[in-house]
This record gives structure tokens, C-alpha cells and sequence, in this order.
């Protein structure tokens, strides 16, 4: 078990700065991504922030995914239960820790949306209770993206504890660059609307898959990129995905300048846009 972080120690957190909206996302996540999300009976995707958010009638906008280069993942605190030298380990449960099953998986991209290999993420989190452990290394652990920039993580819902919303804590670090400190939350949670810190563009994707719960979310890191020759075109050929369209299998449309082919039909909805659904769209 590695304990140690082989990062360099003096790396500071990053720096909160003016962020523009995501004009163009999911540019090689659609070509990494091959598994598909599972579909509900009626054939809808059940994510949950493609729902509307409780007490307000707007829909959530997707998780940030990349950009053309300047959209970063948001900074926010570290807080008070922060310990350094996790133990490395992608899972933080065992058969018998108590709570709902969670995984949380994704990616890790660069400002030119292409993925980081060997990122680290250092991830902690209260326990059912909404406890810290600050004696031992309970819901702690640290691990590296793989070639593609995947992670999973194994664990469990966190619990609630005054004045703080659901969440897990992350740190990400691309090697050698600078930490990222962010957090990562859960859509549907009433105190979504009062905690002070919560930030809409941390949400993730969140399922019920039987027993448990299944999260995504990728992390967009401030480390500059050349975009390889391989990337898809700025405007590839086809009509444009529309909401409240009609498509059949083998339909192609272009969203964020990305061509994708339609895997079954199904009429669309906001929130369902090709690189959020790969149930749905494959990119070709």
C-alpha cells in the first residue's frame, strides 16, 4: 500500500479566476466512453440531473466535461478534515461498512480536452453518520487516472452534518502541476438550496442502480495541451441535434462541433445531448 503522495508537497491549490460558460464539450470523451449508460423500462436514461432541480422548474446544466481550452472545474475550500498521505486504494468500503453502495467514476482532461494519464485524486468523505475519521484513514484514499484519464471510485453516500449539503472531497493534480481542491455533489438534495458553499457546476450525474447509486463526473484541470491530429473537425457534416426531436437508429447529427450516429430511436429531450448519453449516441 502506497501512503505516500509523489507529488510535489508544496504544490498549491489553484486559484479561483473568471469562468466562461462551456461553448464546446465531450470532444474525445465520446470516443473513449464505450460502455453504455443502462436505460430505464420506458427507454429513458435515468440520470438524475438531467431532471429538474426541487424548488426550481429549470434543468440543470450538464457536468462540465472540457473546453476549447479556459473552462476549468471550480476550486472550493478544503475544509477542517482534510489529512494528508491517503492510503492508495480505489476502493473505500469493505463487505461490511454500513451505507448505500456508491461508485463515482469519469475522467480527467486538460484544457485542450484531451485526457490526463497518472492524474492523481485524493478523495475523502464523512461515513452514514456524517462523521470524519481523523484517527485512522476510514473513507480516505488516493489513485491515478489510467492511459485514457479513467477513474472509479468504490464507497459509499455520505452522511449529512450541520450546515453542510452531501458531498466528497477530492483533490486532483495533473503530474507535476499545481492541486486542484474541489467537491463534489449529489443532485436532489434539499440542502442543495442552503448550503453556502454548494455550486451547481459540481454536481454530478447520479442513477439508482438496485441497492446503490451510481456517479459521474469528469475533472477539467488547468494544464495547457496541444490538440493532437486526431481530434474530430470544428464542424463536421450533418444536421444539428435539436430537443423535441424524433430520431431513428442510424440518424447522424452534430453537437459541439462532434459528429455522432443515433444507436436507437427515441425522441429527445434537453439533457440528452449526445456526449451526456452514450446509450443513445455514438460518436462517427
Amino acid at each position: 500500500m502506497d501512503n505516500a503522495t509523489p507529488h510535489e508537497p508544496n504544490a498549491s491549490d489553484e486559484a479561483s479566476g473568471d469562468r466562461r460558460r462551456i461553448s464546446r464539450k465531450g470532444l474525445l470523451k465520446a470516443a473513449i466512453v464505450a460502455s453504455a449508460a443502462p436505460l430505464l423500462a420506458g427507454g429513458g436514461v435515468a440520470l438524475a440531473r438531467d431532471a429538474a432541480p426541487s424548488g426550481g422548474g429549470a434543468l440543470l446544466a450538464p457536468t462540465p466535461q472540457c473546453d476549447d481550452g479556459d473552462d476549468t472545474t471550480p476550486p472550493q475550500m478544503e475544509g477542517p478534515y482534510f489529512k494528508p498521505n491517503s492510503p492508495r486504494r480505489t476502493s473505500l468500503v469493505t463487505p461490511g461498512t454500513p451505507g448505500v453502495p456508491l461508485t463515482v467514476s469519469g475522467y480527467v482532461f486538460g484544457r485542450a480536452c484531451r485526457p490526463i494519464s497518472g492524474a492523481l485524486l485524493d478523495f475523502w468523505q464523512a461515513d452514514t453518520n456524517g462523521s470524519y475519521d481523523m484517527a485512522q484513514y476510514a473513507f480516505r484514499g488516493h489513485q491515478f487516472t489510467g492511459a485514457d484519464g479513467s477513474f472509479s471510485l468504490t464507497t459509499i453516500v455520505p452522511g449529512l452534518y450541520p450546515g453542510r449539503t452531501r458531498h466528497i472531497h477530492v483533490k486532483a493534480q495533473a503530474p507535476g502541476g499545481r492541486i486542484l481542491t474541489t467537491q463534489l455533489y449529489f443532485p436532489g438534495e434539499p440542502r442543495n438550496n442552503t448550503d453556502a458553499l454548494f455550486d451547481p457546476e459540481l454536481l454530478m450525474n447520479v442513477r439508482s442502480v438496485g441497492n446503490g447509486r451510481q456517479g459521474t463526473f469528469d475533472f477539467v484541470l488547468d494544464v495547457a495541451q496541444t490538440p493532437g491530429p486526431t481530434d474530430p473537425p470544428t464542424d463536421p457534416p450533418g444536421s444539428t441535434w435539436t430537443p423535441g426531436t424524433s430520431y431513428s437508429a442510424g440518424d447522424r447529427v452534430t453537437y459541439g462541433g462532434v459528429a455522432y450516429r443515433c444507436r436507437q430511436a427515441h425522441r429527445s429531450l434537453t439533457g440528452w445531448e449526445p456526449p451526456n448519453v452514450p446509450a443513445l449516441w455514438e460518436r462517427g
